[in-house]
């Protein structure tokens, strides 16, 4: 099944009246990762005033049911680590962990400034991380000749970016295109490729994979 996530580790920091803020996201997919990641954050930033992290998991064959936790990490409650937390629900993703460090400057923020301070953390890492839609999709390829490969590049071409999409080809004695496309746009795939090749080609499934569209191109995920 589907889901919205982040694409792989982002990182950004701001100041607010001296104190500084780091974000950190990572895409997670099981609490002992994101209780290892949190860990290692907590090491490698050792002298930091304050840890705060957020994360969400969608229900797996290890997690059965959805998890949210969170902690303000001795900043007052509610102001650190819930705000992180709405951040990924108003953005919709899950699988996700971010991580908010402070070193403090000297200037309290207040009950309300802690809030936006922790919120824009949250954002911005979520934003270097990057938001993507993985979605289902089949991974295949077809077995051609060369007379009839620009026509099947057009064939590819001319559907949705993100329905089909040629993910390799391989030149030997003949060509072999890779291909990931949308569940629900295989039939038409299949109609496209026999009207293009008057009924000798069709797509040799392998397997049912998640797939994202990242920087313009479409990337398989194993989770």
């Amino acid at each position: 099944m589907g889901y919205r996530t982040v694409a792989g580790f982002g990182q950004d920091e701001h100041v607010e009246k001296k104190s500084r803020f780091i974000g950190l996201c990572w895409p997670v997919y099981t609490e002992e990762e994101a209780k290892a990641k949190i860990e290692q954050i907590r090491k490698e930033y050792w002298d930091a005033s304050h840890h705060v992290y957020a994360y969400r998991l969608q229900p797996s064959e290890k997690t059965p049911s959805e998890i949210q936790k969170f902690t303000d990490d001795g900043e007052p409650g509610g102001t650190a680590g819930k705000p992180c937390l709405d951040v990924l629900l108003g953005a919709g993703v899950t699988n996700v962990l971010v991580i908010v460090i402070r070193y403090f400057g000297g200037t309290l923020l207040g009950t309300g400034g802690l809030v936006r301070a922790y919120t824009k953390g949250a954002q911005i890492a979520l934003t270097a991380a990057g938001i993507v839609d993985k979605k289902n999709y089949l991974s295949g390829y077809i077995d051609m000749d060369y007379g009839i490969l620009a026509k099947i590049q057009y064939t590819i071409g001319s559907m949705g970016r993100e329905d089909v999409s040629e993910t390799g080809t391989v030149y030997e004695d003949k060509v072999r295109m890779h291909l990931l496309v949308r569940e629900e746009y295989l039939p038409q795939l299949e109609k496209k490729l026999a009207e293009a090749s008057d009924g000798r080609l069709s797509l040799i499934k392998e397997e049912k994979v998640l797939a994202a569209l990242v920087d313009g191109r479409l990337q398989s995920f194993k989770y």
